[in-house]
This record gives structure tokens, sequence and C-alpha cells, in this order.
């Protein structure tokens, strides 16, 4: 495994922070200190738990061997046990290493949109959300609705929230792309099939590590009230905001605050985080044309089917993996969809 982490690079970073750590100035930026000191007890984290892994794998090894020159009853029970809680320990430090990516660790703004299809696809999409706020609440993650355009009829026409807690975008960035359902649509009298489509962007939050400047030549802002989901909580003035900058036409949209202030202030973040995401997959573009690699990033590309009827069915298109549970996916149970896919990113 030590082939799927460059402990070496990541060593001299630690080296790096701890210098910054001691420097009498560290604290004057607390929210940057903070951020320093979680990624370096993270780099920390996953060298402690790969040398004990070693270590506990090494004595199983010397175990085994006096077993098969000297079979013993008990020694062979403790190191079936041992062996058991060494692979749960091994799971653990799997997921760890999957998500230790330099932005693995921020809460994440996903987007949800129908595609072409009217009530149906909205529909669709109205499940999604439903999904992945099922999904959150698994986690114990908070979740900030910061849009809801809902459907004249049912679902949603766009929705965005805020998911906040532990590497939540390291999970959810395997969601990103364009999801198929295929049922017969309860709003079809004639009981027909339908297949639908909505897409789903996912964007880590970027606040203050952000070296972004938006020129406000460059923003169309409309204001309008707020509506959909929230209930009491959505305030009747028109404090929500719509924010689309010219340049990349990236538009976003927030409602969630009473105030028309915060919700600007909470669209330019949006914005910053689309914009920075933007560089950082242009970066990768541009090291993958270094590296010759082939396979190009594509936000808009399908990567998993929801099958309602004939039969129950739901597959990622891209690691193969499939379940025949649908309601329990549809209930937030994605996580073995999640992590074999990241699975499938490091081999």
């Amino acid at each position: 495994m030590a082939n799927l982490f460059d402990f070496a690079s990541k060593e001299k970073e630690t080296e790096k922070n701890e210098a910054l750590m001691a420097a009498e100035n560290f604290w004057t930026d607390q929210k940057k200190a903070q951020s320093i000191i979680r990624a370096t007890n993270a780099m920390k984290s996953l060298k402690e738990n790969f040398d004990h892994l070693t270590h506990t794998f090494s004595d199983l090894s010397e175990s085994i061997q006096e077993l098969s020159g000297n079979f013993d009853q008990d020694l062979a029970e403790m190191t079936e046990d041992e062996y058991k809680e060494a692979l749960k320990a091994f799971e653990k430090y799997e997921i760890q290493v999957l998500l230790s990516h330099q932005y693995d660790q921020h809460n994440a703004i996903l987007e949800i949109h129908p595609g072409a299809g009217g009530t149906e696809a909205m529909d669709w999409a109205g499940m999604l959300y439903r999904m992945y706020c099922r999904w959150a609440e698994r986690k114990g993650y908070k979740v900030t609705v910061l849009n809801y355009l809902e459907g004249e009829e049912a679902g949603v026409k766009s929705c965005s929230i805020l998911i906040e807690g532990p590497m939540v975008y390291g999970y959810l960035k395997a969601e990103n792309g364009v999801h198929r359902l295929v049922r017969i649509s309860p709003f079809d009298s004639a009981a027909r099939r339908h297949t639908s489509f909505a897409s789903v962007e996912v964007i880590p939050q970027f606040e203050d590590d952000m070296d972004i400047t938006i020129d406000d030549r460059d923003l169309e802002v409309v204001t309008m009230r707020a509506s959909g989901a929230g209930g009491q909580h959505i305030n009747k003035t028109d404090s929500a905001v719509r924010m689309t900058h010219i340049p990349t036409g990236f538009v976003v949209t927030c409602q969630t605050e009473r105030s028309q202030i915060q919700n600007r202030e909470r669209c330019i973040n949006m914005l910053k985080s689309k914009l920075y995401q933007l560089k950082i997959e242009e970066n990768e573009k541009k090291m993958n044309d270094i590296k010759g690699v082939q396979k190009a990033i594509e936000w808009g590309s399908q990567i998993r089917s929801y099958v309602f009827c004939p039969y129950t069915m739901v597959k990622d298109l891209r690691t193969g993996y499939e379940v025949g549970n649908i309601q329990s996916v549809m209930d937030g149970d994605i996580d073995d969809f999640i992590f074999t896919y990241l699975r499938s990113e490091i081999q």
C-alpha cells in the first residue's frame, strides 16, 4: 500500500508545516493556522497507521509460520481473531488513504439539475435531492439548503445544498456526473416506461484559502423572493440572490439567509469555489497532458443507472458495481458505490 501514498513527500510537507507552526506569527491568521494543523495531523495519522498495520501483519506472519511448524489450537484461535481485527483496521485505513487528497477534507456544495423531460425529470431530481439528504443524515452531516426551486407539478427545477462534515467532498466527488432513471412514470396515464436524466455537480467549499478575485463588472446580479424548501424559515421578502459570472457563465443562487447581503456573500463564496475548482481541473489537465494520461475528466458523463422497471437494479457504469435493493439506495445507502469508485481511481 505504500505506493498508494507518497510518504517521502508528505514527510517533507509535515516538516515544513511544523516549522511554520513553530513561528511566532503562526496564529496571526487563525483559520489558516487551524487548516495547517489539520493537514499536518492528517498526514501524521496516515503514517502512524501505516506503521502500525505493517507491524501488526508482520507479527501475524510470524505467528502463522510458527503454527505451520508446531500447531497449537489456542495460538491458532488467537491468531485468527487478531487477523480479523487487522482486516477491519486495514479497511478503515484504506478509506483514510482514499480520502487523503488535498481537498477531500473540505465541505461540499452539491447542485442537482433535471435534464430534458419536464415533470418526470424534475421528479427524478427531487428524488436525488432526497437521496443525498438521507445519505448526509446517515453520516451525521449538516445540510443547508442554499437554493431550492420547486417544479410546477413535482420535484425540483434546480437545487443546491451545502453539506458540512469530515471528508464530505472526498466522498461526494464520486457522485459528480449524470444519473439516469428508468421507471414506469407516475405522471403518464398510459403507464409507459420513461427514461429520465439529472446532473449532479459537486465542488469543494473554499472560503478563506482561496486566492480568487471577482470583479463586480463581471457579475450579473438578480434579486427575487425566496421559495421552496425551508417552510417558515424562508424569508418572503426579495432576499434571494441569483448571480451570474459573465466570463464563465457560472450561475449560483442562494436563498438560505434572511438578508440579501448575507445571500450575496454566500453566492460570492459559491462562485469562488466554482472558479477555484475550474483552476484545479485546468491544472490537472495540464499535468495529465504532460504525463500522457488519456483519461479525460468529463463532468457531464453518465455515471449511474437506477432501474425500477422491468427489474430493480442500480449500476455504476464506471466500475460495474451494482445492487438490486434500489429502495435502500434511494434512502441514502450509497457508500459502497462511493468506495468502489474511489478504489478504482487508485488502481
